[in-house]
């Protein structure tokens, strides 16, 4: 994690709605949509679209028909509005059961909120959307909020914040789609599966623009969308950016000493050294799953995690009260490595388990320790060897750091899209991106080619 604050003072909005209408009758379905939001202290806004051609559709018994159904889309300020049920079923049919997004899960987003990490009063005031059909089905959700800040984002915008003021305008607030604290792509539009998908999911994004202009804030922000998204986010006038993670690749590697020989010989040198002077030590390592997750593991890793926020940026984003209920809600999906010197921890890997995915994400020491290596051991070969165990595809090794490349973990893009409504400021911030892009798209290339595999198993 990169730099943290508390939001000075809390954002608070009324509980905004939006509404479109879907036409559809026994042999052809049109979608028709006016999106309208309404604000207490503003005009009503609507705009529609038709995702077809508005041609009068016919029955088997030749006769002209029409059967209206209406969507509703509302803004919600807490998650627990909204069933854990409904939430999880669009977030399974959006990334799929096998490549499931664990972060997108109501238990994990709810932890967020429910602990305090994530609320108005720290610069993050939950906005979410859901869309319902006529009978409250929920169809689509979108994890949405309305923040005073750009901390723990990992898309750095603060070079845009400042020149917006320069501008002679406010940045913040600002909305932003994304899960807090948390650099990991995913799908953002949460849709339930069905013949309306698509026109459920252009007419999410078009309210989702409506909803800037109507809240009037800065800009949109959509952080680590999936590549597909991002696309279609272009399309509809978002800026399209894009970043740098680095991913360790299962190329069907049956052990770790497998992974190792795909290596060149001096980076598989290296790391067998590193794992020995680990073991040198005297450590024990293990990992911990589930209901072999204790109370007293939890408080000591929190310790650890504040040591790491302490010491690198002065404030920490997640509370303790964050990590218990982490526990107690997704326990079966948490992977806790945990450190041991004569059977005291010492140190700590959070990681969180998903489809085809096991995504690093937090580490820290004993403040009063210091065990060489430990930290590649704990967080990376650890890692590396549960995936391998466990069939996994990929491990995600977080933000930052392009010491993970000699240890197999390739620099791999990340997207974002970005909407300004005022016109001026959306071409100098496009201006900047070609920049930035092109130094990206090279960064990358260098770095690939720079990696610790051999020739022919160079990953990319």
């Amino acid at each position: 994690m990169a730099g943290s604050t508390a939001a000075s003072s809390a954002i608070t909005l009324p509980h905004d709605v939006g509404s479109f209408h879907l036409s559809s009758c026994k042999k052809k379905m049109i979608a028709t949509f006016g999106c309208s939001w309404r604000q207490y202290s503003s005009p009503r806004l609507t705009i529609s679209f038709s995702s077809q051609p508005h041609t009068q559709p016919i029955t088997e018994d030749g006769e002209k028909t029409e059967a209206n159904s209406s969507i509703l889309v509302s803004v919600v300020s807490s998650i627990s509005a909204i069933q854990a049920e409904d939430w999880d079923r669009c977030a399974i049919d959006s990334s799929g059961t096998d490549s499931l997004n664990p972060f997108l899960l109501h238990a994990f987003l709810s932890s967020l909120e429910d602990s305090g990490s994530a609320t108005a009063e720290r610069g993050w005031s939950p906005q979410h959307l859901v869309a319902r059909d006529e009978n409250g089905g929920v169809l689509g959700v979108v994890p949405l909020y309305l923040k005073s800040h750009s901390y723990g984002e990992y898309v750095f915008d603060h070079s845009w914040a400042n020149a917006y003021h320069h501008f002679g305008r406010s940045y913040y607030p600002k909305l932003q789609s994304c899960v807090p604290f948390t650099p990991v792509t995913g799908p953002r539009i949460l849709l339930r599966n069905g013949p309306l998908k698509e026109d459920v999911d252009n007419g999410i994004l078009r309210c989702m623009k409506e909803l800037a202009h109507q809240f009037k804030v800065s800009s949109l922000h959509v952080t680590f969308p999936t590549e597909e998204e991002w696309k279609k986010m272009g399309d509809l006038g978002f800026l399209q950016r894009i970043g740098i993670q680095y991913h360790w690749l299962n190329q069907g590697y049956e052990r770790f000493d497998d992974y190792l020989m795909a290596l060149k010989q001096s980076k598989r040198k290296t790391i067998r050294q590193e794992r020995k002077k680990v073991q040198a030590q005297g450590l024990s390592l293990k990992r911990l799953r589930g209901d072999d997750i204790k109370a007293h593991h939890w408080d000591a890793f929190y310790q650890f995690y504040r040591n790491t926020t302490d010491n690198k940026w002065g404030q920490a984003y997640l509370n303790r009260e964050f990590f218990h209920l982490l526990g107690s809600r997704m326990g079966d999906r948490i992977l806790l490595i945990m450190a041991e010197d004569q059977q005291e921890p010492v140190a700590g890997a959070l990681n969180v388990i998903g489809g085809d995915t096991l995504f690093g994400r937090l580490w820290g020491c004993h403040p009063r320790t210091y065990f060489p290596n430990l930290h590649f051991e704990t967080c990376y070969y650890q890692a590396i060897e549960a995936a391998i165990e466990w069939g996994l595809k990929k491990v995600e090794a977080g933000a930052q750091g392009e010491h993970k490349i000699q240890r197999g973990y390739m620099p791999t893009t990340t997207y974002s899209a970005h909407y300004f409504p005022d016109v001026m400021f959306k071409h100098a911030v496009q201006q900047f991106l070609k920049q930035e892009s092109s130094q990206v798209h090279f960064t990358k290339e260098l770095l690939t080619f720079s990696g610790p595999f051999k020739e022919q198993n160079i990953v990319q």
